[in-house]
């Protein structure tokens, strides 16, 4: 077995602590001018912001529990946790957008006055917080789901934010009340379609899919490579939380031109590097084991 916990997930504890602070307090400033504007599109924005703090919290005491240490009870320790927020945050949002989108058809029917000054305003603060929410995360956006998902909502929420500002601009300059649950409805369209991807790779993981980046006929291949490698069976790759992969598998090595130290070595190094998977556990067998090992597989399925 061959084990490398050498890297520790960056910290972004104050991140989420100053993300979550900025964006209570906008959502409260936002929800009392929405209400005071009787703008749908700054009321829904705001909405939309609060199940984004909700959605921050999750995703903090996810990447809260990945870190965890692992004990008897929980021997790989919390690390699921950041998959599973990933997933509710995703679903969340699907549903809060659902809800914003039967509102702007609703609207449609009654369009009403809107103080759309007040709005542009608020809204344009909502652009500059969003957006440095957003750059909170952006250095961890790339090798953790779950900080991408804090990431992706707030740049999102800050070209949500713009096109509130737009809205604004159009009603002062034409007049039109249907703008109002016209943006809203597009807010609710673009934020699904950016929460999709999320919800699908969290829906993936959890059912300890391959994660999407790792090509698993390419890690066979790297394995059968090796030195004195014959053949692989019971090959499993999973995700262990959204920024750490394992991968299990069975060598059938040739004993006579094997190093097994050196073997072990090769399999680790090709693993990190070309695929980032640091948790890896490998069985050697020969050809004759491998034969009767209960846990082939591939054997028995042809592979």
């Amino acid at each position: 077995m061959s084990h490398d916990h050498d890297r520790a997930p960056a910290s972004f504890g104050k991140a989420f602590a100053l993300g979550i602070a900025l964006n209570v307090g906008f959502v409260l400033v936002e929800a009392f001018y929405g209400w005071k504007a009787d703008s749908l599109a700054l009321l829904a924005d705001a909405g939309h912001n609060l199940s984004d703090v909700g959605g921050l919290l999750l995703a903090w005491a996810a990447f809260g529990a990945a870190r965890l240490r692992p004990d008897s009870r929980h021997t790989y320790g919390w690390r699921r946790g950041s998959i599973l927020a990933s997933f509710t945050n995703a679903v969340l949002l699907l549903v809060a957008m659902g809800s914003l989108a039967w509102e702007a058809i609703q609207r449609f029917q009654a369009p009403a006055q809107v103080d759309a000054s007040t709005v542009m305003l608020v809204a344009g603060v909502g652009v500059v917080i969003n957006t440095v929410t957003a750059w909170l995360f952006l250095a961890g956006s790339k090798q953790d789901l779950n900080i991408c998902g804090a990431f992706l909502h707030m740049a999102a929420d800050a070209l949500v934010s713009m096109g509130v500002v737009l809205a604004g601009g159009l009603y002062l300059w034409k007049g039109w009340s249907w703008i109002d649950p016209a943006v809203s409805l597009l807010i609710a369209l673009v934020i699904v379609a950016g929460t999709w991807s999320l919800f699908r790779q969290s829906l993936h993981l959890l059912f300890d899919g391959v994660p999407g980046h790792i090509d698993l006929e390419a890690v066979r291949q790297s394995l059968l490579s090796l030195p004195g490698v014959v053949s692989v069976h019971d090959l499993h790759v999973w995700a262990m939380s959204t920024a750490d992969n394992a991968l299990t598998a069975h060598l059938v090595c040739d004993d006579k031109r094997t190093n097994h130290n050196e073997l072990l070595r090769q399999a680790m190094d090709v693993l990190h590097k070309r695929f980032e998977i640091r948790h890896v556990s490998l069985q050697r067998e020969s050809s004759d084991f491998a034969e009767s090992c209960p846990a082939n597989h591939d054997r028995c399925a042809g592979v």
